[in-house]
């Protein structure tokens, strides 16, 4: 391998490594009051899976140590925080519904995915295609979910509901991994990426055109903590349902 991709990919997994534990304060503000509250399981759960994925995909494919190391880091982080979310849930049904989203998405999917690539479909070069198409699709759904985000900042004119290092860090990682795709040829670690460095600059952009207009509203010191991530299933799936506090999955 290059060193000059060596170099990157190491960049890259330390913002991806930043990006993983950004939900650890809310999930310490999570075991101290013994309660999920009104925080929602599906961001995690979904993150989850988007690791378990792009961990399958660096260890199938030859030369992946570093897509497989970071998204091994995100596997055990974000399985630390389902088992939490397991244990605290606030009520029964909020554990039956995790059970059930564990049960179909990260053992139910996965176990689908990796069944069918490992003993139906024949030949390496195909199983990287299959394992990465379902890699990019995912991405790209949840590189876009943020987006709702945007629509409540320009109608609120006010940035409280888009911390500005998570956006920025998701535009590092998007950047990094695009850049570390294009020396490596990877059409399926390029795409989703660089769609996501595309939507941060506009994500920064438009923080940095609202950020002296800010509207203060009832409530408003907590919408940092739980807003923003609230429109993102991680960068994964429909959570408009609302409290994924920097819950992003990253596509590595």
């Amino acid at each position: 391998m290059d060193s000059t991709m060596v170099i990157i990919g190491i960049i890259g997994n330390i913002i991806s490594v930043l990006v993983f534990v950004s939900p650890i304060p809310t999930f310490w503000r999570i075991v101290r009051s013994k309660s999920t509250e009104e925080f929602e399981p599906a961001p995690y759960v979904l993150t989850l899976l988007n690791s378990l994925l792009w961990l399958y995909y660096g260890v199938t494919k030859p030369d992946g140590l570093l897509i497989a190391t970071v998204n091994g880091f995100g596997t055990v982080m974000e399985t630390i925080y389902v088992v939490l979310f397991l244990i605290y849930a606030a009520d029964h049904a909020t554990r039956l519904k995790t059970a059930k989203l564990v049960a179909t998405l990260d053992i139910g999917f996965f176990g689908f995915v990796f069944a069918t690539t490992r003993f139906a479909i024949p030949g390496l070069d195909m199983k990287i295609m299959v394992i990465g198409l379902i890699c990019v699709c995912l991405n790209v759904f949840m590189y876009g979910s943020p987006l709702a985000a945007v629509r409540t900042v320009i109608a609120t004119r006010s940035v409280e509901y888009m911390p500005f290092f998570l956006s920025f860090f998701l535009f590092l990682n998007g950047g990094v991994w695009a850049t570390y795709a294009i020396l490596d040829r990877d059409i399926f670690l390029g795409v989703p990426n660089g769609i996501g460095f595309f939507l941060g600059v506009i994500q920064l952009g438009i923080f940095a055109f609202y950020k002296n207009s800010r509207v203060k509203s009832q409530g408003s010191h907590e919408a940092p903590e739980e807003g923003w991530q609230a429109s993102s299933v991680s960068l994964l799936a429909p959570h408009a349902s609302g409290h994924g506090e920097n819950n992003v999955s990253i596509g590595v």
